[in-house]
Formats: structure tokens, C-alpha cells, sequence
């Protein structure tokens, strides 16, 4: 009985703790964030951006280096949870993950530290008092790059490099098969999944698969620079993201599709700063500048720029978005606009795929 009492006061000093740091002002100086990384912010892509993103953030909030503690290359399985004990060990009261594997891990470690607020990018999970997840609507960029492929593409076959057959990549997939078919309606999207959010080799071989399949133009939602490094060496097109990839690629890429890493990292430290910490989920879209495109290359067909810039005006103004139409699948089945919640968007579209999309 007195085991049960005294862990009973440890889980409510606990929830003391938590309730203090998500509900009251702190003041930056006494953070400590500890992130999680995928992958290497050495490529130059996905795990950089974040890097870079984090770096405005403590500019803009006064955070020491001394501050931040970065785990690079954490891999999403039991590691993830060694690194989260680490973190908290080594005294950080606020972590950060940026991978959809880390999700569980995280999720299960905020029910064991209510007293420090975890904050996960992706993934289907969270609390509603020390775990929140953000995201952003990646797939109206996504669209616009397939009205950009589209334009760029000779062949009628682009390709599409995702790291995972799951609604995160999925919906993305679709949505840059649709912003294609907009300008082609007769375009096929071939896809090809390597099965790792940070796998350089893989993604290259994936690229040169989808070229060997006639692909004249290759998206990505994976972390690298390799799909643009593969267009470049195969004489094709690139598309890529979370980073200005066209030094790497320079007679292939068009543009990326990018996130505002400082903004969202801005936003969310703000927020346990200021008290108003808060579980859950939180968006962001092209309208509030969470998600933007990088400057067009010399290798963009004429009249992209306009094109593009036409729809994501319409974005932008609440006018129109992607899912706000039926489509149909690749069986010929009719998918009504209604089924495309923000939960089936971010969680059900794992075995969606919209007509024209083939995966090999």
C-alpha cells in the first residue's frame, strides 16, 4: 500500500511538473530542447532544412547553442527510444522528432515524462497535454510540381521517388499525379517506394529504375539529393525537396518543395515560452508561408511560373485546394470529395492511389 501511495505522489508531482511548464511562461533560458534526427544534416535536404530551421528559431527566441542537443542518424526503431532516455537524462525538458517512426516511441515516452513536452513531426499520434504533432499540407506544393512536370515532360511519363507506401507519401503522390493530369490528362506517374525516409543509395537507384521506366521527370518525397543527382546523370528533369537542390542538379532540377522550418520551430518553442503549450495537432499551407517553393531554375518549361503561380493563388485566397474535387482511383472507382477529411488526408490515403498512378 505505501509502494502505491508513494508512486501515486510521484505521478502527481509528475503532473504538477507538466502542468507548470505547458501552461505557464518560461523564460527561453531555462529550455533545454534535445531533437531527433533521421538522418544526417549533412544531405543536404530533409534532416538540413531542419537544421537550418532550428537555427532561425533560436535566433529568433535568444536560444544558446548550448541549448540544443541534436541526435543525428536515430533510426526509427528501439534507438529512438535509447535517444529520448538520453535526452531526458541529460536534462532536456523539450523534444523534438522529425520522423513519422518516431511516433510511437515519443508517444509512449510523453505518458512516462509528463513533465516534458514532446513535439513530432507527422505521424498519426498525440495527447492533448505534453505531445502535439505538426504538419503541413505538403500536398498542395506537391500539385504544383505536377503542373510543372507536366509541362517539362516530353514523354507523358514522370516519376515519383516516396519513401513509404503510407498516407503521409501517399497523399503527396496523388496530389503531384493531379496537379499533372491538370495539364495532361493522359499522364501516367509511375512510383517507386525505397522503404526508408534516409537512404541515399536507394533513392538513386529508385530514380534510375523510374528513368529506365521512360520517366522524363522525377519527383521526390524522400531526403537526399539523390533522385536530382540521378536526373542530372540519366539527361532528365528533377523536382525536388525541403531544399534549393538545383546546385547539385543544375541542368536538371526545376524547383523544390520546401517547408519553413524557422516559422514552424518558431511557432512551437513560442508557444512553451509563452504558456500556451498545447497537445495535438497543428497545420500549416501555403497560405500562412509554412510551405513555399524555391526559385525556378533555367529549366522550367515556358509559362510554368504562370501556371503554377495561378493555382497557388487559388490556394492561397481559400478559393479552391486539391482534395476539394472527386477523383477516381485506379480501379475507376469514384472517390467523392467529402471522403477527404483531414483524418482520412493524414491517416486513411495508405492504399489510395488516383488514376494514372502506377506503382512498380
Amino acid at each position: 500500500m505505501k509502494k502505491l501511495v508513494a508512486a501515486m505522489l510521484c505521478l502527481a508531482l509528475s503532473l504538477m511538473c507538466a502542468v507548470g511548464l505547458a501552461n505557464e511562461k518560461i523564460d527561453p533560458s531555462e529550455l533545454q530542447i534535445g531533437v531527433i534526427m533521421i538522418g544526417d544534416t549533412s544531405d543536404m535536404g530533409f534532416n538540413y532544412s531542419h537544421l537550418v530551421g532550428l537555427q532561425e528559431m533560436q535566433k529568433n527566441l535568444g536560444i544558446e547553442d548550448h541549448q540544443i542537443t541534436i541526435l543525428e542518424n536515430v533510426a526509427d526503431d528501439s534507438t529512438c527510444a535509447d535517444a529520448i532516455s538520453e535526452l531526458i537524462s541529460n536534462g532536456c525538458n523539450v523534444i523534438i522528432g522529425n520522423s513519422f517512426g518516431f511516433q510511437t516511441y515519443m508517444y509512449e515516452a510523453a505518458a512516462q515524462h509528463p513533465e516534458v513536452l514532446f513535439c513530432h513531426y507527422s505521424g498519426l499520434l498525440q495527447n492533448d497535454t505534453n505531445f502535439c504533432r505538426f504538419n503541413a499540407r505538403n500536398y498542395q506544393t506537391r500539385y504544383l510540381q505536377g503542373i510543372a512536370a507536366a509541362m517539362r515532360s516530353e514523354s507523358g511519363k514522370i516519376g515519383f521517388v516516396g519513401a513509404f507506401k503510407n498516407a503521409e507519401v501517399n497523399v503527396s503522390l496523388n496530389a503531384y499525379a493531379l496537379g499533372a493530369q491538370s495539364v495532361n490528362p493522359d499522364v501516367t506517374v509511375y512510383v517507386k517506394y525505397t522503404n526508408s525516409w534516409y537512404d541515399p543509395d536507394g533513392e538513386t537507384a529508385a530514380a534510375n529504375a523510374l528513368i529506365d521506366l521512360g520517366c522524363d521527370v522525377i519527383c521526390q518525397y524522400v531526403n537526399t539529393t539523390g533522385p536530382q543527382t540521378a536526373a542530372q546523370e540519366r539527361g532528365v528533369w528533377g523536382l525536388g525537396s525541403d531544399y534549393d537542390m538545383t546546385e547539385f542538379a543544375p541542368d536538371a532540377h526545376l524547383f523544390a518543395a520546401c517547408m519553413n522550418w524557422g516559422a514552424i520551430y518558431t511557432k512551437l518553442v513560442s508557444t512553451i515560452v509563452n504558456g500556451e503549450f498545447h497537445g495535438g495537432l497543428i497545420y500549416g499551407d501555403v497560405a500562412d508561408g509554412t510551405l513555399y517553393l524555391t526559385p525556378f531554375s533555367k529549366n522550367v518549361a515556358d509559362g510554368t511560373q504562370e501556371a503554377v503561380q495561378a493555382a497557388m493563388d487559388k490556394m492561397v485566397s481559400g478559393e479552391w485546394d486539391v482534395f476539394q474535387q472527386d477523383v477516381y482511383d485506379v480501379d475507376g472507382n469514384l472517390v467523392p470529395a467529402a471522403t477527404f477529411t483531414d483524418d482520412y488526408l493524414y491517416s486513411g490515403m495508405t492504399d489510395l492511389l488516383v488514376k494514372g498512378v502506377v506503382a512498380k
